[in-house]
């Protein structure tokens, strides 16, 4: 039971997936009072110095704290609820402009870039012509080709020749789509780890690997997963990141290379 009862509220589309539910549990096991609010039936509010929220017609207000559960295709919408959330005084366990920042790829790249995180070399194209150059760059195929909206592992394509990856490429540019070209790091072997930080330290990590004969390690396109120690290096690295994209709670995906 929590010394201090709290109510929070949890913005979740759907209160019956896993995750939100688990959180739900969770919260209550410690005597805490929960709610989960869909993001999209939010209405903000704003006048001077007066910020509020509507859901189902009444004033949401009274809550301590509120833990974003935003899917991909919710980030401009949700954050947007968040950000109101934190101006009207409520704790939020993710920042809404840490939100946006790591679910831009090329943004959250820039910036473990300038914070010295290690990360495969990668350039960021959408009607360059220079496509052998792109190519050169991140050190000649094979090559990893992601739309800059995908997610899960979808809209991302392994290139293993140049003219494959020159074809994906000059495709892509001709429907106008923003894409990331990275380097292969093929001693990853399909391979990741997911590493959970909260508040600067690392509470779990698993690895993850592919389905036979797949790079991407994601679960949902069939991976498997287990529960590793990790290196002092390896955390310090999760924190480092988490810390750049200022995130109090994060799960830190990265390759195992040389």
């Amino acid at each position: 039971m929590a010394p201090f009862p709290m109510r929070i509220a949890i913005l979740s589309r759907n209160p019956k997936i896993h995750s939100t539910s688990r959180l739900v549990q969770a919260a209550q096991d410690r005597g805490h009072h929960t709610e989960v609010i869909d993001p999209f039936k939010c209405v903000v509010l704003t006048e001077a110095d007066k910020p509020n929220l509507l859901y189902r017609g009444s004033l949401i207000s009274g809550f301590d704290a509120v833990i974003p559960r935003i899917g991909t295709s919710a980030t401009i919408y949700g954050s947007t609820i968040v950000r109101q959330f934190e101006m009207m005084g409520v704790f939020s366990t993710a920042n809404s402009q840490a939100i946006v920042r790591s679910r831009d790829k090329l943004r959250s790249i820039q910036i473990l870039s300038k914070a010295g995180i290690g990360m495969p070399k990668t350039a960021f194209s959408r009607e360059s012509m220079e496509v052998k150059g792109l190519i050169d760059f991140v050190g000649g195929p094979p090559v990893v080709i992601k739309l800059l909206e995908g997610t899960q592992g979808l809209g991302v394509v392994l290139a293993e020749t140049r003219p494959a990856a020159q074809s994906v490429i000059e495709a892509f540019h001709a429907i106008n789509t923003n894409i990331l070209i990275q380097e292969f790091i093929r001693e990853a072997d399909g391979r990741d780890l997911r590493v959970l930080v909260v508040n600067g330290e690392v509470v779990a990590s698993m690895e993850r690997k592919g389905a036979e004969g797949d790079f991407r390690s994601n679960l949902h396109r069939g991976g498997t997963a287990r529960k590793i120690y990790l290196s002092p290096r390896e955390k310090e690295t999760a924190i480092r990141a988490a810390k750049a994209l200022g995130l109090s709670v994060a799960g830190v995906d990265m390759l195992p290379s040389e």
